[in-house]
């Protein structure tokens, strides 16, 4: 049975794509516009960057400077700080990458790095202010509050999990394979190289994404979408404080696509902690937003409406530019 829905779900995309050829190939060719235009120049520099200060050594810097707050909040050391922040500043799915590369480093252990999954993977201030909030949402003010809900989400959820799992490992010992901090041309050629193979996985999910949601029907809700996509459940909502909720929750829960792109970029790690993570944050989001809507709309007054312009190849609507164009933010 485990196999047999797998299988049904393959067939059924075969099936799709030989019966609606010209939908499937305009969503390819939109993810690929979409990953050259955002997704590359966005991603590939903060992976490289980050790559680059975790085999420097950042991570243990920031043992010292972040154990009062790390081990309080969280039971964690002081450098699992460092996923954390690359995924509140870089967005989907740059906290799964950094964790993953400091595990490989030895730099934090496998529970240390498999609960990190589920709290410190995270949607970037970007996409929140930006797209949803000043673009979906019509609201600067709206975007501001989505990011406090959603960094607080993050928080209370990382809270819980670490509290899920008594004890404490003891601090990872250097692999046996050695992959320590060394000279600067070493760690710059690594650097390089696991940011590309990253990115172009990432790609790869992205690009099936857009062609999946291209065989969907038209007519299914903004919550539907994004749990599939979180771009286009994002596109599809509507302004007002049901639209904000829902974004709260969409952006938590980050979607298939993001999941599907945390597990390749943390091969050799379990996702069981992230899956409960997200579950979690999604619904702590939806509890937050709830109550800073009330406030929120009440302030902002009416809704304002949506012009009609269709978003490319895709069933929503929008008022603001898809977010492959140039001078837009991704996620």
């Amino acid at each position: 049975m485990k196999k047999l829905l797998p299988a049904l779900a393959v067939l059924a995309f075969t099936a799709g794509l030989l019966a609606r050829p010209e939908a499937v190939s305009a969503a390819v060719r939109e993810g690929l516009t979409l990953c050259y235009q955002t997704v590359i120049p966005s991603l590939f520099p903060f992976f490289a960057a980050v790559g680059l200060l975790t085999r420097l050594g950042l991570a243990r810097w920031l043992q010292g400077l972040c154990r009062p707050f790390m081990g309080p909040m969280f039971r964690l050391r002081g450098a699992c700080a460092m996923p954390l922040l690359a995924g509140l500043l870089g967005g989907y799915p740059s906290g799964a990458q950094t964790t993953a590369e400091l595990w490989r480093q030895g730099q934090l252990s496998r529970r240390e790095a498999e609960l990190l999954l589920g709290f410190a993977n995270n949607c970037g201030p970007a996409f929140l202010l930006s797209f949803i909030g000043a673009g979906v949402l019509g609201s600067s003010r709206a975007g501001v509050w989505l990011l406090v809900v959603h960094i607080a989400a993050a928080l209370v959820t990382g809270m819980v999990l670490c509290r899920l799992i008594p004890g404490r490992e003891a601090p990872p010992s250097p692999p046996a394979s050695g992959t320590q901090e060394g000279s600067l041309p070493r760690a710059v050629t690594a650097s390089v190289s696991g940011a590309l193979t990253s990115t172009l996985s990432i790609c790869a999910y992205v690009t099936l994404f857009r062609a999946v949601m291209a065989l969907l029907p038209g007519d299914l809700p903004a919550w539907a979408l994004g749990f599939f996509e979180l771009v286009s459940g994002a596109a599809a909502l509507e302004p007002g404080p049901a639209g904000f909720v829902t974004a709260a929750g969409l952006a938590a829960w980050g979607g298939l696509s993001v999941h599907c792109q945390t597990m390749a970029v943390t091969e050799g790690l379990s996702l069981r902690w992230h899956w409960v993570g997200k579950a979690i944050q999604a619904g702590v989001s939806v509890l937050l937003a709830r109550l800073a809507a009330k406030g929120l709309f009440r302030r902002c007054g009416a809704r304002r409406p949506h012009i009609a312009n269709e978003l490319i190849a895709s069933p929503c609507r929008r008022e603001f530019p898809p977010p492959w164009e140039p001078g837009t933010s991704w996620r």
